[in-house]
Protein backbone atom coordinates (compact mmCIF):
# COMPACT_ATOMS: atom_id res chain seq x y z
CA UNK A 1 0.00 0.00 0.00
CA UNK A 2 1.28 3.50 -0.84
CA UNK A 3 1.41 6.52 1.38
CA UNK A 4 -1.75 7.16 3.38
CA UNK A 5 -3.43 10.50 3.92
CA UNK A 6 -5.43 11.29 7.04
CA UNK A 7 -8.22 13.85 7.06
CA UNK A 8 -8.97 15.00 10.61
CA UNK A 9 -12.34 16.69 11.05
CA UNK A 10 -12.65 19.88 13.06
CA UNK A 11 -14.88 18.15 15.61
CA UNK A 12 -12.34 15.38 16.22
CA UNK A 13 -9.48 17.87 16.49
CA UNK A 14 -11.28 20.14 18.97
CA UNK A 15 -12.18 17.23 21.26
CA UNK A 16 -8.69 15.79 21.46
CA UNK A 17 -6.98 19.15 21.95
CA UNK A 18 -9.47 20.27 24.63
CA UNK A 19 -9.03 16.96 26.47
CA UNK A 20 -5.26 17.49 26.55
CA UNK A 21 -5.54 21.16 27.53
CA UNK A 22 -8.05 20.50 30.31
CA UNK A 23 -5.72 18.00 31.98
CA UNK A 24 -2.43 19.86 31.56
CA UNK A 25 -0.51 17.93 34.21
CA UNK A 26 -1.77 14.45 33.39
CA UNK A 27 -1.24 12.07 30.53
CA UNK A 28 -4.45 11.71 28.49
CA UNK A 29 -5.61 9.43 25.72
CA UNK A 30 -8.52 8.60 23.48
CA UNK A 31 -9.53 6.97 20.23
CA UNK A 32 -10.08 8.30 16.74
CA UNK A 33 -13.20 7.27 14.85
CA UNK A 34 -13.67 7.21 11.11
CA UNK A 35 -13.48 5.12 7.96
CA UNK A 36 -11.51 4.62 4.81
CA UNK A 37 -12.73 7.11 2.20
CA UNK A 38 -15.18 5.51 -0.27
CA UNK A 39 -13.59 7.55 -3.10
CA UNK A 40 -9.94 6.80 -2.29
CA UNK A 41 -8.55 3.82 -0.38
CA UNK A 42 -5.41 5.82 0.46
CA UNK A 43 -7.40 8.33 2.56
CA UNK A 44 -8.59 7.69 6.11
CA UNK A 45 -11.34 10.08 7.16
CA UNK A 46 -11.22 10.76 10.92
CA UNK A 47 -14.69 12.04 11.71
CA UNK A 48 -14.69 12.09 15.52
CA UNK A 49 -12.62 11.40 18.60
CA UNK A 50 -13.58 10.04 21.99
CA UNK A 51 -11.47 11.11 24.98
CA UNK A 52 -10.87 8.20 27.32
CA UNK A 53 -8.70 8.66 30.37
CA UNK A 54 -6.61 11.26 32.14
CA UNK A 55 -5.21 9.00 34.82
CA UNK A 56 -4.36 5.31 35.04
CA UNK A 57 -4.07 4.98 31.26
CA UNK A 58 -2.80 1.42 31.48
CA UNK A 59 -5.75 -0.21 33.26
CA UNK A 60 -6.64 -2.95 30.82
CA UNK A 61 -10.22 -3.77 31.99
CA UNK A 62 -11.32 -0.13 31.71
CA UNK A 63 -9.72 0.20 28.28
CA UNK A 64 -11.23 -3.03 26.94
CA UNK A 65 -14.73 -2.12 28.10
CA UNK A 66 -14.39 1.39 26.69
CA UNK A 67 -13.25 0.13 23.28
CA UNK A 68 -16.11 -2.37 23.09
CA UNK A 69 -18.72 0.25 24.01
CA UNK A 70 -17.30 2.81 21.58
CA UNK A 71 -17.17 0.29 18.75
CA UNK A 72 -20.77 -0.80 19.34
CA UNK A 73 -22.10 2.75 19.58
CA UNK A 74 -20.33 4.22 16.56
CA UNK A 75 -20.68 1.21 14.24
CA UNK A 76 -24.35 2.16 13.78
CA UNK A 77 -23.08 5.44 12.28
CA UNK A 78 -20.71 3.63 9.94
CA UNK A 79 -17.63 4.60 11.96
CA UNK A 80 -14.97 2.42 13.51
CA UNK A 81 -11.88 2.92 15.62
CA UNK A 82 -9.19 4.06 13.19
CA UNK A 83 -6.60 5.41 15.58
CA UNK A 84 -5.44 6.53 18.96
CA UNK A 85 -4.34 9.82 20.48
CA UNK A 86 -2.07 10.37 23.44
CA UNK A 87 -0.62 13.33 25.30
CA UNK A 88 2.15 12.91 27.84
CA UNK A 89 2.02 14.61 31.21
CA UNK A 90 5.20 16.62 30.57
CA UNK A 91 4.99 19.33 27.93
CA UNK A 92 8.48 18.61 26.60
CA UNK A 93 8.02 14.83 26.25
CA UNK A 94 7.73 14.04 22.55
CA UNK A 95 7.91 10.25 22.76
CA UNK A 96 5.14 7.68 22.97
CA UNK A 97 5.43 5.69 26.18
CA UNK A 98 5.09 1.90 26.26
CA UNK A 99 1.39 2.04 27.16
CA UNK A 100 0.62 4.26 24.17
CA UNK A 101 2.66 2.03 21.87
CA UNK A 102 0.87 -1.10 23.08
CA UNK A 103 -2.58 0.47 22.61
CA UNK A 104 -1.59 1.76 19.17
CA UNK A 105 -0.28 -1.68 18.17
CA UNK A 106 -3.52 -3.29 19.39
CA UNK A 107 -5.65 -0.94 17.29
CA UNK A 108 -3.37 -1.47 14.26
CA UNK A 109 -4.03 -5.22 14.44
CA UNK A 110 -7.71 -4.55 13.72
CA UNK A 111 -7.28 -1.52 11.44
CA UNK A 112 -3.87 -1.67 9.67
CA UNK A 113 -4.10 1.93 8.40
CA UNK A 114 -4.50 3.28 11.94
CA UNK A 115 -3.17 6.67 12.97
CA UNK A 116 -1.47 7.32 16.28
CA UNK A 117 -1.35 10.97 17.26
CA UNK A 118 0.95 12.37 19.91
CA UNK A 119 -0.34 15.69 21.22
CA UNK A 120 2.19 18.10 22.64
CA UNK A 121 1.19 20.32 25.54
CA UNK A 122 3.71 23.08 25.02
CA UNK A 123 2.43 26.56 25.76
CA UNK A 124 4.82 28.03 23.19
CA UNK A 125 3.03 29.24 20.06
CA UNK A 126 3.58 27.14 16.97
CA UNK A 127 4.67 28.70 13.67
CA UNK A 128 1.84 29.43 11.27
CA UNK A 129 0.60 26.25 9.67
CA UNK A 130 1.96 24.02 12.45
CA UNK A 131 0.02 22.29 15.22
CA UNK A 132 0.81 20.52 18.44
CA UNK A 133 -0.22 17.19 16.95
CA UNK A 134 2.38 14.73 15.67
CA UNK A 135 1.59 11.64 13.63
CA UNK A 136 3.52 8.63 14.87
CA UNK A 137 4.01 5.46 12.92
CA UNK A 138 4.67 1.86 13.90
CA UNK A 139 7.08 -0.42 12.14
Amino acid sequence: MGELKYELSQNAYIKLVLHARKHKTAAVNGVLLGRVSPQNDAVVEIADSVPLFHSHLGLLPNLEISLIMIEEHYSAQGLGIVGYFHANERFDDLELDSIAKNIGNHICRYFPQCAVLLITKSSKPYPRGKTGVLLCSFT
